[in-house]
């Protein structure tokens, strides 16, 4: 009896055993986390890295020699709030920016930053001295076109060269407020603006008015060379129809309450030769 009684004894403290060190090898990975191995200090492999051949799911570990650190395997953002900017036409902006990255590489991220706020840590200067030498070659104005987009591009790339490095990747960079700063400054900046969109429209106008007095001048030289080609071939039609042309701004002079001019010529005025039918 005492030999069954012992037996059952050893079986429930191999089970405790067995359970306990269980218990502190298993490990559960979510979908939203990826996982780094760690033994005596050194990464030794991943768990449902982006792109890797592990999923989520349960895992074993070493007790006490390995230990696993959870990393987001979900989008991070990355802030720059209310840096003062200098543009290229010396305006100073007040600029509010994010980036968008991921870890893709843990391994590397454990190496060189340690954690994701390491990460944020070796970024943040990096983003914010991009973004000021983009910004500084553009003027203000040009920000607030199809020009933005092309620099953002710039600073995602410049950047995103320096979070590999870091094993991370840069998704996006947005700004996402850019202003002057209040009072006198910025009521200054508007009336520069504005300074410089009524040359520009004077400039505008002036092109439009000498664009137009040379179409004019080449199309009434285009008239008069068909008219000359055309009477040329017919002079006396011509001088007929020169003479119609005279009668009748001479003889229409009428207003509104009847003729206005008075003309007596004699029946033989040479102004009425084609009245007379005489060529």
């Amino acid at each position: 009896m005492q030999n069954i009684w012992e037996n059952h004894r050893l079986s429930i403290i191999a089970i405790a055993a067995a359970l306990v060190g269980f218990l502190l090898s298993a490990y559960v990975v979510s979908e939203e986390e990826q996982v780094v191995v760690i033994r005596t200090g050194q990464p030794i492999g991943t768990v449902n890295k982006p792109g890797g051949k592990t999923a989520a799911g349960l895992y074993l570990r070493i007790p006490f020699i390995d230990s696993v650190q959870k990393i987001e395997k979900r989008i991070l953002d990355l802030e720059m709030k209310q840096e003062e900017v200098l543009s290229n036409d010396q305006q100073r902006l007040l600029v509010d920016a994010y980036a968008r990255f991921r870890i893709t590489d843990p391994i590397r991220m454990v190496e060189r930053a340690g954690s994701t706020d390491g990460v944020r840590t070796a970024l943040e200067p990096i983003l914010n001295s991009v973004l000021r030498q983009e910004l500084g070659r553009r003027t203000f104005a040009s920000m607030l076109t199809a020009e933005r987009g092309t620099a953002l591009a710039n600073v995602r790339e410049k950047l995103d060269r320096q979070a590999r490095q870091y094993g991370a990747e840069i998704i996006d960079v947005q700004i996402k407020r850019t202003d002057l700063p209040s009072g006198a400054p910025l009521d200054s900046a508007f009336q520069r603006m504005e300074t410089d969109r009524q040359r520009e429209a004077r400039t505008i106008r002036a092109q439009g008015n000498r664009d137009a007095l040379v179409i004019k001048a080449e199309a009434d030289a285009q008239a008069a060379k068909i008219y000359a080609d055309a009477f040329g071939k017919d002079p006396q039609f011509y001088d007929f129809y020169r003479a119609m042309q005279s009668y009748r701004a001479t003889f229409n002079n009428n207003g509104e309450d009847g003729p206005q001019n008075s003309l007596i010529l004699s029946p033989d005025n040479e102004y009425l030769r084609q009245f007379r039918g005489r060529r």
